[in-house]
């Protein structure tokens, strides 16, 4: 009965076309979170990759992969001027009994202005989307045996072997704001960041073909998120405290929760070269699902993340184990292939 259900939901996956797959750590992946938020960071490029590995311990999983890059271009780290961003990534998402797959690779441009105490940027994004499943490998509650209490494959099920395998062009949209503390002060214990964003994704709508004769339209997302982090005056310690909101197709999905992090390096102010290295502990909360502890590790321009998924809603019931999550982040800080270079005076 527990292969049935996992059979069920996997299926029910196919007929819940409207929801994008997902991360834990969702900051980790500023592409799928706003397109404004491309080239926003201190440094030159960042290179970020993710893999998810969900539904440990039932009989079916679904592994999520992605990698990403971007860059700054003409951006001068000692005097603050507008300038452009870009960004590319790939993600593949995998699982289920019927190995329903989604491909993404998109382009991200955004434009960069400085303003008092941070920046304000616009990201456009655009990119190919596939999709592919096979439904033949699902099990169906019609195919029940009531009599035998089993499962009997030999019992028609009443729902088409046949999905097609299609491609679509995908459009998206943001704008993002970020206020960095160290713009007004050089003092360590003084250090303080605020963001906030707002993003649609998919605005052109694209048509999803899965049978023939019949399609649908991929229901467009829309995500607000804000994110605090702060030093802990006279301390070696600091927080961040973040929360994202997604809205897609009459689905919502709330993620909130927070690090607290304890520096063993400190990093320059002044020039920027060097960052913190610390470590940090927190946890997240899917609300109504799941509970994500969180492990964190900065060193160098490194970012290290481990977290995993102890799901809380009804799911539960179909298996024990939950979602582990891995992301490795490295950001350049030194040189870059389109700056403008200025010398300390």
């Amino acid at each position: 009965m527990k292969k049935l259900f996992i059979g069920l939901l996997a299926s029910t996956s196919l007929v819940s076309f409207a929801q994008d797959f997902h991360y834990s750590q969702v900051l980790q992946a500023p592409n799928l979170l706003n397109p404004g938020a491309v080239g926003v960071y201190e440094g030159w490029e960042r290179y970020a990759v993710q893999h998810r590995n969900q539904w440990l311990g039932g009989n079916t999983t679904w592994m999520s992969t992605g990698c990403s890059a971007d860059m700054n271009l003409f951006k001068d780290m000692f005097r603050p001027k507008a300038h452009l961003a870009v960004g590319l990534q790939f993600y593949n998402d995998i699982g289920g009994a019927a190995k329903f797959g989604t491909q993404n690779a998109s382009l991200t441009l955004s434009g960069i202005l400085p303003v008092s105490n941070g920046t304000i940027s616009l990201g456009i994004q655009t990119g190919m989307g596939s999709r592919k499943g096979d439904p033949s490998k699902l099990l169906y509650e019609s195919q029940w045996n009531t009599v035998t209490t089993s499962y009997d494959p030999t019992i028609a099920s009443g729902e088409s072997p046949v999905l097609n395998s299609f491609s679509y062009l995908d459009a998206s949209t943001g704008v993002f704001y970020s206020m960095d503390g160290n713009n007004t002060t050089f003092a360590r214990n003084n250090d303080m960041k605020f963001q906030v964003g707002l993003s649609a994704y998919h605005l052109n709508a694209p048509t999803m073909k899965y049978r023939t004769g019949s399609s649908e339209k991929l229901s467009r997302k829309y995500v607000a998120m804000a994110n605090f982090g702060m030093d802990i005056p006279q301390t070696k310690w600091a927080y961040d405290i973040q929360a994202v909101q997604f809205v897609q197709g009459g689905h919502f999905e709330t993620i909130f929760g927070g690090v607290i992090k304890r520096r063993f390096e400190e990093g320059s102010k002044q020039t920027g070269f060097k960052r913190d290295a610390s470590v940090g502990l927190g946890v997240y909360t899917r609300l109504k699902d799941a509970l994500v502890p969180t492990v964190q590790i900065d060193y160098r321009g490194f970012h290290f993340g481990i977290s995993y998924d102890v799901t809380l809603s009804a799911l539960r019931r179909a298996y024990k184990g939950g979602s582990l999550e891995f992301t490795l982040t490295y950001t350049n800080i030194k040189h870059a292939l389109f700056t403008t270079r200025r010398s300390m005076r």
